[in-house]
């Protein structure tokens, strides 16, 4: 299994860019059931805030490629941008070091305000949507035998 995270934030796209994708909690679980096909994509959440916004799936390594493609069409649709619009905003990690971003986003490293109280949140938020909307079942599943 590989893990891909995709993404714009303050530093890759200016704020117009990143409020078209802006995204409700109700939008993120509708985009995640289409999105989420168990085959290429075959988990994610999406972590929606005022700046940033990103997924993170899993996948297989041999798929990879295929699926950071498809998450890239995916904000571009959900922008109502042309195909590839996003390209040059866009920032890509897979594995450890999608993992590693993303703990640095939840601890607030990589926010505009560094120490910023309300991301945690907001990251544990995006995996309870994740969850709800019945596309981030590997996570629950390694949560509850880490207790």
């Amino acid at each position: 299994m590989s893990i891909i995270l995709i993404g714009v934030n303050h530093k890759t796209a200016p704020v117009e860019v990143r409020e078209r994708l802006a995204l409700n909690d109700q939008a993120c679980a509708d985009g995640l059931r289409r999105l989420v096909d168990g085959e290429v994509v075959r988990e994610g959440l999406i972590v929606s805030t005022c700046n940033r916004v990103e997924i993170l799936s899993a996948t297989t390594a041999e798929q990879i490629e295929s699926g950071a493609g498809r998450l890239a069409q995916f904000l571009d649709a959900a922008a109502s941008l042309p195909a590839g619009f996003l390209n040059n905003h866009l920032y890509r990690h897979t594995d450890e070091q999608a993992v590693r971003h993303l703990f640095r986003v939840a601890s607030s490293l990589d926010s505009m305000v560094v120490g910023e109280p309300q991301v945690l949140g907001q990251v544990r938020r995006a995996y309870s949507v994740a969850v709800e909307a019945g596309t981030a079942e590997c996570a629950m599943m390694l949560a509850g035998s880490a207790r």
